[in-house]
């Protein structure tokens, strides 16, 4: 009964798409600011959202601003978020880009010559993929959305 119930309200939010089986991957890594490499195995145990996105990509600017906002929500406090930069943007633009958004709450991270990219077949961006606590990817949302759409989070608190 309750997945029934789970499948009607997922319906309701925009681009987000729930996987029918979790998916593992292995080395996921991505780079800080300082070109320091990050593993997203280090952080099992959180909810994680990566989000894929590039300087020059308009629906990217419109939801990076409620991304920001999503940090700040309470209920949500098992939430780590990794903004991923692959247009192959400098720091300085990047940077220059949360600056002009007032993106206060967020760090910027890089695709690693690996191309996380290429290894979770992102077909454009944003797009972003969410992790449960056991490192699997549960659910992509494809496109652009409003993180602090009270459906969403809703939604999301269910897995924090």
């Amino acid at each position: 009964m309750l997945s029934s119930s789970f499948a009607n309200e997922v319906t309701n939010i925009k681009n987000l798409v729930i996987n029918k089986e979790l998916k593992r991957y292995k080395d996921i890594t991505f780079l800080d600011t300082r070109d320091n490499k990050l593993d997203l195995k280090d952080y099992e145990g959180s909810l994680i959202i990566l989000n894929f996105w590039a300087t020059w990509c308009a629906p990217c600017k419109e939801e990076m601003p409620s991304l920001d906002s999503l940090t700040k929500i309470s209920n949500l406090n098992n939430l780590k978020i990794f903004p991923i930069n692959i247009g192959n943007d400098t720091s300085q633009k990047s940077i220059k880009f949360f600056e002009d958004l007032e993106v206060k709450n967020l760090d910027i991270y890089f695709d690693n010559p690996i191309t996380l990219a290429k290894k979770f077949g992102l077909r454009g961006i944003p797009t972003s993929i969410i992790f449960n606590k056991e490192g699997l990817e549960f659910a992509r949302i494809i496109g652009s959305i409003n993180f602090t759409d009270e459906k969403f989070i809703k939604w999301l608190s269910n897995y924090n």
